[in-house]
């Protein structure tokens, strides 16, 4: 099932759907015992009673879509260097201040972003000037944690996740480098576009097969398979459950592929007018534009 949250003309508090019709051009609402649920997160974990989809139904061009989650347990959780091409092209990029001996790290790399730079569909993204020098994009599937997950072995790591959605991990490449950390960096306000929507896991037989592509302005820039990640996803959850529990709602973004800005010599940074569409196979279009004058 995919669900989107989204506010309508006549219906301006945020409401969540399920998308369904060819080409996904319907969104029906979506209760819990009769009621109206108003954020993606409601429906994991068995919280709230039963979902069911009711009869109120809008085309998708009729509403405003939202993030699906406007908020997170904690921070989301980020994953750096998980694609062998990317983690090539960040080390001899000059923009890499924490690289170590080798391109490829030996153990995953964490970092997060706070739940307050997530912004949704075809919401602006919104930098500074200190920012606008460097701007890059990063085209990520995120993982949705179903279960909450306490030393998870690799093994049984699938079956604490309810789902995937897109993100595009938006970044300051000046600021990740002069801090030598990737914190600030990711974290400007609007930084974190998110959806459109999200798809519980029975949507995908095989999530290695899952492409994920970005285009700027139309132009291809990011394409691979789930199934390129140096760590896969079982691998990331073990690692971190490991150390902390994961509950219900909480993200990972799992990497982004070869093909960002500062792969290309000289870099091919994002300038104001910009537009940025992440895609990936079931989980359909993340299309943001960078504003026009920084802040």
């Amino acid at each position: 099932m995919k669900y989107v949250r989204y506010t309508a003309l006549h219906q301006p508090e945020p409401r969540v759907g399920a998308v369904g019709g060819e080409d996904h051009q319907n969104v029906l609402s979506v209760s819990l015992d009769g009621r109206p649920v108003t954020c993606v997160s409601q429906l994991i974990g068995g919280e709230g009673g039963e979902a069911s989809v009711g009869e109120e139904s809008h085309r998708v061009d009729d509403v405003r879509l939202l993030a699906p989650f406007d908020t997170v347990p904690a921070n989301i959780i980020c994953v750096g260097k998980n694609y062998r091409e990317h983690a090539s092209e960040f080390a001899t990029s000059g923009y890499d201040a924490t690289g170590g001996a080798s391109a490829e790290p030996e153990q995953p790399i964490f970092f997060t972003k706070r739940a307050n730079s997530i912004v949704g569909p075809g919401d602006e993204i919104q930098p500074t000037r200190r920012a606008m020098s460097s701007l890059d994009y990063e085209a990520e599937v995120a993982v949705v944690i179903g279960r909450t997950a306490r030393s998870v072995s690799a093994a049984d790591a699938w079956s604490h996740v309810w789902g995937l959605t897109l993100v595009n991990d938006i970044t300051a490449r000046d600021v990740q480098r002069d801090h030598k950390q990737w914190f600030l960096g990711k974290n400007f306000d609007t930084f974190c576009p998110m959806g459109p929507w999200a798809a519980t896991m029975d949507d995908f037989a095989d999530p290695d097969d899952i492409e994920v592509r970005c285009e700027v302005n139309g132009e291809l820039r990011q394409q691979a398979q789930f199934r390129d990640l140096i760590f896969s996803v079982p691998e990331l959850i073990a690692c971190l459950t490991e150390v902390m529990t994961l509950v219900p709602g909480d993200i990972i973004a799992t990497g982004t592929p070869a093909g960002v800005g500062i792969g290309f010599s000289p870099p091919r940074f994002l300038e104001p007018g910009d537009t940025v569409s992440v895609s990936a196979t079931g989980l359909g279009r993340l299309t943001n534009t960078v504003a026009g004058r920084p802040s």
